[in-house]
């Protein structure tokens, strides 16, 4: 199978799991990558993609609406900006991981969870009073899209 083969195959939802927990472990990383963005990956392949070195399958997997619960609160430790930032968006990570991030020392991935649909009204409250005026912002504009039909 040629490279472009195998990235067809990793991004094709058709595939089969055995293929893809087979191509999750290709040395090429754009192999790699494309299977972390396929919402038919089975969750264990997920989880182990969750832990590549390179950080931006991380953040494929933590941006998969596919990714399990206890894998994107793996990845909303991890140590990259951008994977947190991802799972603050996803809207599949759970209210722990969410008030987690609600804490992050990042201003943009605060913000991603007051605009997240699933961040808890509790944890929104509590963004209500954020130091940063951008996420303070957000959450406004979130609880007034929640109270108005």
């Amino acid at each position: 199978m040629t490279k472009e083969e195998k990235i067809r195959a990793a991004l094709d939802t058709s595939t089969p799991p055995e293929v893809l927990a087979g191509l999750a472990r290709e040395s090429d990383s754009a192999v790699r990558w494309s299977v972390s963005s396929n919402t038919s990956t089975p969750p264990e392949v997920l989880a182990q993609l969750a832990r590549d070195k390179d950080w931006s399958i991380r953040w494929r997997v933590a941006r998969n609406l596919s990714t399990p619960p206890d894998v994107l609160a793996q990845l909303s430790r991890d140590e990259d900006l951008s994977v947190r930032w991802y799972v603050a968006r996803n809207t599949s990570t759970p209210p722990e991981a969410l008030a987690a991030l609600s804490r992050d020392e990042n201003t943009d991935v605060r913000r991603e969870v007051a605009d997240n649909p699933s961040t808890p009204l509790e944890l929104l409250l509590i963004l209500m009073v954020d130091d940063n005026e951008v996420v303070r912002e957000s959450v406004a504009g979130v609880l007034n899209k929640r109270v108005r039909p």
